[in-house]
């Protein structure tokens, strides 16, 4: 995985002001999450070099902030009871500073729910979107908005399935 950052020299041309994989990942041994760019909603300075994915992975955005990451799903491993999934699903939310965000996992134990509009495209896989009421088998190049509902996805293939997701802070939900 490689990000291309650009922006702005002292004289006011374009340039690149980084060039290299995430620098920020967590969860690897169950698939990962890789943070490539993150806003706090305050202005943007183009002249500025600094990673602003280069931080502590938290799910949710800050207020009227943004996350662009990507993440992979490794398929459920066969045998584990479903007391040991959920408590490996609440580890994995409290790292992420989304404990809070696991509201109801009756149905699924990553199931959650963000205060945020979720653009999501599979890009290789088969996954399944889990919701209360549904669920929707999601194939490579789908798009997914999903509008704050509790949610979870599930890997049907026997490779991991690899995901690009932009989240956006939305105080309205």
């Amino acid at each position: 995985m490689r990000r291309v950052i650009t922006g702005h020299n002292e004289e006011g041309k374009s340039i690149v002001t980084i060039d290299g994989p995430p620098s920020c990942s967590i969860g690897e041994e169950v698939g990962g999450l890789f943070e490539l760019w993150n806003t706090d909603g305050s202005s943007i300075n183009t002249k500025d070099t600094s990673d602003r994915a280069d931080t502590d992975i938290i799910l949710s955005p800050p207020k009227n902030g943004t996350k662009f990451r990507y993440f992979q799903i490794n398929p459920t491993p066969q045998g584990v009871p479903e007391n040991i999934l959920q408590d490996m699903a609440a580890e994995a939310f409290s790292k992420i500073g989304a404990a809070h965000h696991r509201v109801d996992t009756s149905k699924h134990p990553a199931m959650h729910k963000t205060d945020t509009i979720d653009y999501i495209i599979l890009l290789k896989g088969d996954v399944t979107l889990i919701l209360d009421e549904e669920e929707v088998d999601i194939k490579p190049h789908d798009v997914v908005v999903q509008r704050g509902t509790n949610h979870a996805w599930v890997n049907n293939g026997s490779e991991p399935a690899l995901l690009i997701a932009i989240l956006i802070d939305n105080d309205l939900i």
